[in-house]
């Protein structure tokens, strides 16, 4: 197994059975925020592109990356899709011409031409663009295990196909906390050195318990070439910095007794006969001397060259304004209708500033309304010109877009609070119901409620939907008119799509001699009546 490192969490797998591309990321991502470390934009494109095997961890803008995937990326490659509640990463591949996918399931080793994959697929509300994933392959040799940015809660889980030889780790920080935080300076200093020592430990926590004979950090970190955002840069190596380059997680590892090697874009390695993994990295600009021994010489020389990109990025967010307070309640009062969880879980008011006008998201009324002069406990300051961007393009994921931007400012007045960020990433009919029924799943039950002389249970198999809202039957079929999915209420049978099995009962004497009928035609399968949901 050889390793083609391409930055950030890219990677090419080569194996005897075939090569695998991981993450590729090359073009700015959030809103020309996000750069890849060290650049990589002089790497052989079509060279990486011409690929057996196409792996894409999630959403993120970082891992995926549309525009270079349309032009390089063999759309012949066998694509290993993690199992996620969304098809939304399935659909933008397709839409980019992949035609080939194995659909995984979480934690199920797949075989295929000769190689061997596990997908941990992560699937709650807050991991990811709504999932992230982890990718095992094994190719009969050697092990690798590709974290990327997933956190696993089990990772014993992945060990069980034997003891991992490479392992590729997340150490650096992917997040706007605490930098666009409206607070004194000396309060953001230690809680950025408080981050940073926590993703360190957190990195090293997973070293140790995986074992691999070699750790490659990588997922970061991006830099930051536009004026406005160029402090956030570690140049100087500093103690508060959360954005740390690969070099302080290698020496961290090897101090713990854990092999760890640098890689840069362009970097191979792969074991020796005797065991050990060796590296070979390039040479000229993309050196380790020439990127690492003057970090502010080398960014600022990046940032020259990508001004031209900046500058075409800002100029596609300038379009027409809009009319903030009637678009933004027609857009978001139905979201938070369909969202009664998450908005009682965020249980406040939420301001939206701009330039010139502020906007209230009364989440325990439903109801978007002008700034009326209230106490509010989170506030969002967001430039006119993003914010009518994100309006006009209806953008339903505003924390792996504008957040990781950080090209906005925030303040709170009390602790974190989970729900106020899965409600600024599920601004889409789909992703809030999608919510809502994790919670739902994950909550107390809800049981069973009763529909024309059924009992059915309350919510949706499909997405969650709540079904004694959006449930309707003409007395043999069951409707959820969220997407327009259908159940035959006599078997529990999905008539949409396969499996996504229906608890239903019949209660009243006409509802009985439906299912009786239905029952001397095709017997009920296992799914269909196994049980009511619990507490019904």
């Amino acid at each position: 197994m050889r390793i083609e490192f391409i930055a950030q969490a890219g990677v090419k797998i080569h194996t005897a059975h075939g090569s695998i591309l991981c993450d590729p990321w090359f073009n700015p991502a959030y809103f020309a925020s996000w750069f890849p470390y060290p650049r990589n934009d002089t790497l052989d494109h079509a060279a990486l592109g011409a690929t057996d095997y196409l792996y894409i961890s999630h959403l993120h803008r970082d891992h995926f990356d549309p525009e270079w995937l349309a032009a390089y990326c063999n759309k012949d490659a066998v694509v290993i899709l993690p199992a996620y509640p969304l098809p939304e990463l399935k659909e933008a591949l397709e839409g980019l011409g992949f035609r080939s996918f194995i659909e995984t399931q979480s934690g199920v080793p797949v075989r295929h031409g000769g190689l061997l994959f596990v997908v941990e697929a992560l699937t709650a509300p807050t991991d990811g663009p709504i999932g992230d994933s982890a990718l095992l392959v094994d190719d009969g040799v050697e092990r690798l295990l590709n974290l990327n940015d997933s956190r696993p809660t089990d990772p014993d889980r992945l060990l069980v196909q034997g003891p991992i030889d490479i392992c590729l780790l997340q150490f650096s920080g992917a997040i706007w906390y605490p930098m666009v935080y409206e607070m004194p300076a000396k309060a953001a200093e230690a809680l950025a050195k408080k981050k940073r020592s926590a993703q360190f430990t957190r990195a090293a926590r997973y070293a140790e318990i995986i074992a691999p004979r070699v750790v490659i950090p990588s997922a970061g970190p991006p830099c930051f070439l536009d004026d406005d955002l160029f402090r956030w840069n570690d140049v100087n190596n500093a103690e508060d910095s959360i954005f740390p380059d690969q070099r302080f997680m290698v020496e961290r590892l090897n101090a713990e007794g854990q092999a760890a090697v640098l890689m840069l874009p362009g970097s191979v390695g792969e074991f020796t006969a005797s065991g050990e993994f060796k590296v070979h990295h390039p040479q000229g600009e993309l050196s380790v001397q020439s990127v690492f021994a003057d970090k502010e010489v080398y960014l600022r020389r990046y940032a020259a060259d990508m001004a031209p990109r900046i500058a075409a990025e800002k100029a596609r967010w300038l379009g027409p304004r809009t009319h903030l307070l009637p678009e933004l309640k027609a857009w978001l009062e139905p979201l938070m209708a369909l969202g009664p969880r998450v908005c009682d879980g965020i249980g406040t008011t939420v301001k939206i500033q701009t330039d010139d006008e502020a906007i209230l998201l009364d989440f325990p009324e439903r109801s978007v309304v002008a700034d009326d002069g209230r106490e509010v406990e989170f506030r969002f300051a967001i430039p006119r010109p993003l914010l009518d961007h994100l309006v006009r393009t209806r953008t339903d994921d505003w924390v792996n877009s504008l957040f990781l931007s950080m090209r906005f400012t925030a303040w709170r007045k009390g602790a974190y609070n989970d729900y106020v960020y899965t409600w600024f990433k599920c601004l889409s009919p789909a992703r809030i119901q999608y919510a809502e029924g994790f919670y739902a799943e994950n909550g107390p039950s809800e049981g069973t409620f009763d529909l024309s002389g059924w009992q059915v249970q309350r919510r949706c198999p499909h997405m969650k939907a709540d079904l004694t809202r959006f449930g309707t039957t003409d007395g043999d079929t069951l409707t959820c008119s969220i997407h327009g999915w259908q159940w035959d209420l006599a078997t529990g049978r999905c008539l949409t799509s396969d499996g996504h099995p229906l608890f239903s009962r019949p209660q009243s004497e006409q509802a009985k001699s439906v299912a009786a009928e239905a029952a001397q035609k095709v017997p009920p399968g296992p799914d269909a009546t196994a049980g009511a949901p619990d507490g019904a």
